[in-house]
Order: C-alpha cells, then sequence, then structure tokens
C-alpha cells in the first residue's frame, strides 16, 4: 500500500473513532422503538360464522364508535382492552361489501388498519367485504371485462373542468359497433368514481353481459356534484336544491350528452338511452325525466323522491310531461325502488302520490334495508338486465 493509501485510510479510521467516541451508548436503544399492540393489530377481521370485529389502537381515548352499512343510523360503541386496543364486534352480517367510519372522541376517522377506501367529496371511508356465494353478482370473475376511463372534459354551463368515469363492454376497442348507453348518477356527498368503486358497476356488468343477462352498452357514470361556488353563503336548502337540480339537468343534457354522443360509438334516440339514480341522483332523474321526456325510455329513481316541493310546486314545474298523453308510451320502464327502512319514504311516497295523481305510470318496489349500497347493487344488476330490451 502506498503512502497516500495509507494515510487516507488512517484519517478515515481517526474520523469514525471520533464519531463514535463522542456517541452516547443509549443513542442506539433510544432508536429502537417500543413494539405496541398496534403492531400487529388486524381490523377489520371477518370470522367464519360472517361476524366482523373492527379495532383501533387509541391507548389515550376515552371514547371510540364506529358507524356503517351494518347498523344504518346506529353507530356502535367499542370496549378499551387494557392494552389500549378498542374493538367491536357485529352480528353476523350477510355477505356483500361494507362501508364504515370510526369515530375517536368526536373525531372521525378511518381505520388505519384497513387500506380499503371509498371516497367521497369531502370524505373517506373504510370498506370491507363479507365473503359469500351471495357476492358472486359483483365479483371480479374470470370474464371478459370492459374498460372504464376517467374522462375530463370542459364544462361550458359550469365554467370549469369536470370528469366523469365511462364504462365501455368488452370488445369496445377493437370493434365498430354502437351500443345503447346508460346515465347512472350517484347521491348525494360522492363523485363520479363512487359508482365504480363501492358500487362495483364494472364487475356487475361484465358479469351481467358474459353471462347473457344483459346486452352490451356503455355506462357514462358522470360526476353529479355541483360546485360549492354555485351557491351563495346562505341560500335555503331548498332554493339549494332546486338550483342543484335545475344546474344538473343543464349539466348533463348540454354538456355531457353532447360529449359522450360525439366521443363514443353511442345508438341515438330514446329507445337508446336508459338513466337511474341514487338519493340525490335520483331526483337528479326525476327532474331529467319530467322536464325532458324525450330523452329517455328507461327511468329508475332509487331511494329517493321530491325532497323539497310540494306536490303542486313539482307539478307546475313539470306540467307538459305531466299532461302529455304520450308520456307513458314513450317509458318502456319508469321505477322507482326504496328500502323498506329508508329515511327518504316521505320523499318517495310524496312522488307515488305526484305520479298517481297524473295518471304516470311506473312500477314500484319496497325491498328490505334503508339507504345503503347494499340495495343500490342489487337495484343495479336488477335493473341493467331489463335495459334495451
Amino acid at each position: 500500500m502506498n503512502l497516500t493509501k495509507k494515510l487516507s485510510l488512517t484519517l478515515v479510521m481517526s474520523l469514525t473513532a471520533v464519531a463514535l467516541a463522542g456517541t452516547p451508548k443509549a443513542t442506539a436503544q433510544n432508536q429502537q422503538r417500543q413494539p405496541t399492540p398496534n403492531d400487529t393489530l388486524q381490523s377489520p377481521r371477518v370470522s367464519g360464522d360472517k361476524k366482523a370485529t373492527i379495532s383501533i389502537y387509541a391507548p389515550k381515548a376515552s371514547e371510540v364508535t364506529v358507524s356503517g352499512d351494518f347498523s344504518p343510523g346506529k353507530p356502535l360503541p367499542l370496549t378499551k382492552s387494557d392494552n389500549g386496543v378498542w374493538s367491536v364486534t357485529t352480528g353476523a352480517l350477510r355477505p356483500d361489501y361494507y362501508t364504515y367510519t370510526l369515530m375517536v372522541d368526536g373525531v372521525r376517522t378511518v381505520d388505519p388498519k384497513n387500506a380499503v377506501i371509498k371516497q367521497g367529496i369531502n370524505s373517506l371511508e373504510n370498506v370491507m367485504i363479507v365473503p359469500g356465494a351471495e357476492n358472486a353478482f359483483q365479483e371480479n370473475k374470470e370474464v371478459p371485462h370492459g374498460e372504464v376511463r376517467q374522462v375530463w372534459y370542459k364544462s361550458g354551463n359550469l365554467d370549469m373542468m369536470r370528469r366523469m368515469h365511462v364504462y365501455t363492454p368488452p370488445g369496445y376497442e377493437k370493434g365498430t359497433s354502437k351500443y345503447p348507453v346508460f346515465y347512472l348518477l350517484h347521491g348525494g356527498g360522492d363523485d363520479d368514481s363512487g359508482w365504480n368503486s363501492i358500487g362495483r358497476a364494472s364487475f356487475i356488468l361484465d358479469n351481467l353481459i358474459a353471462s347473457g343477462k344483459a346486452k352490451p352498452m356503455i355506462v357514462v357514470m358522470p360526476n353529479g356534484s355541483m360546485p360549492a361556488s354555485a351557491f351563495p353563503a346562505g341560500t335555503a336548502q331548498t332554493d339549494r336544491m332546486n338550483k342543484m337540480t335545475d344546474l344538473y339537468t343543464a349539466e348533463l343534457t348540454k354538456e355531457v350528452m353532447p360529449y359522450v354522443e360525439k366521443t363514443y360509438r353511442v345508438l341515438s334516440g330514446r329507445e337508446n338511452r336508459a338513466i337511474a339514480g341514487l338519493s340525490m341522483g335520483g331526483l337528479q332523474t326525476l327532474d331529467l325525466a319530467l322536464s325532458n321526456p324525450d330523452l329517455f325510455n328507461y327511468v329508475g329513481v332509487w331511494s329517493s323522491g321530491f325532497f323539497g316541493p310540494t306536490i303542486d310546486v313539482a307539478e307546475n314545474k313539470y306540467a307538459k310531461a305531466l299532461k302529455d298523453p304520450n308520456f307513458n308510451k314513450n317509458k318502456k320502464l319508469f321505477l322507482l325502488q326504496i328500502g323498506k327502512d329508508d329515511f327518504l319514504m316521505d320523499a318517495s311516497n310524496k312522488t307515488k302520490s305526484l305520479l298517481d295523481k297524473n295518471q304516470i305510470k311506473y312500477q314500484y318496489k319496497e325491498t328490505e334495508g334503508g339507504h345503503t349500497w347494499i340495495n343500490w347493487r342489487q337495484y343495479l344488476n336488477e335493473y341493467a338486465q331489463v335495459l334495451f330490451k
């Protein structure tokens, strides 16, 4: 070894020795974090008897609850163990996908041990699956799959960029055929991702098309949430709802539909168009169907109805459609569907009274359950099977 290398090695060893000498022996130990029960905690845990245990490590919390589809409107209290882990076990659950959120000392939070998330416009929820044969209609099966695109477009109506999700059926990219189009609307608090995430729309359509139970179709899932800037501070709830429906009807008819018909291979005419929506999307569907009666032959209103207007107000607004002798002839399906425990049952009954008074034909189906995605996925599965036939 030459002199230069020897000097360099000596310098490095000297500096290392100084650094080690100046470091307290306890430093390495201090860097080792003390283990906690959170390190091995699993949540949620679904047992063989279909019960779900949800847990969170929060040793300094004084109260923890969980709200979810498994207990609509009734938060479940978690119990704290000596090691700082809070837990609750539900009763046996029907196999399905469930959303839930935790409340820790009054602060809404997600389950940090569950990475499966449903996103809304201003909130997050966890998703858990209770496995079982009942989920077959919405599972990711080994069948031909369509594609779902996130599509951005410029809305002149709202003077902003907007997004929608668009499902094209298997074979669309390689073919030249035109397809009927189904506009599928989400509820309040969600955005255009809702139907394809927790709603599992693409898997439901894939499975139905593969089994021959549904015709291949394009499904457009727009963003139905209007920007907050459209509603000045202090706007009354009824006025806000009326403006929201008017804005969205203009958005769909003047922006979304023209974009879809220009961009995708869709069949024209109301006989090749369907629409359905849940909750807020159901109200928007009603407004679109009654203010533009020539657009859709198939209409589905799920867990919804007229939230604000009296029957007289709605009757005046939609007089042209309600008095049109051809309205019933032009609708192959006008469906109202709701769970018997849904908090919007009064709104649904108000809508039925309006339609009955004006002799508008519709089908009404009341199911078990309440205002949850558990119902809406089932509604989509049933509805898609009768479209365009």
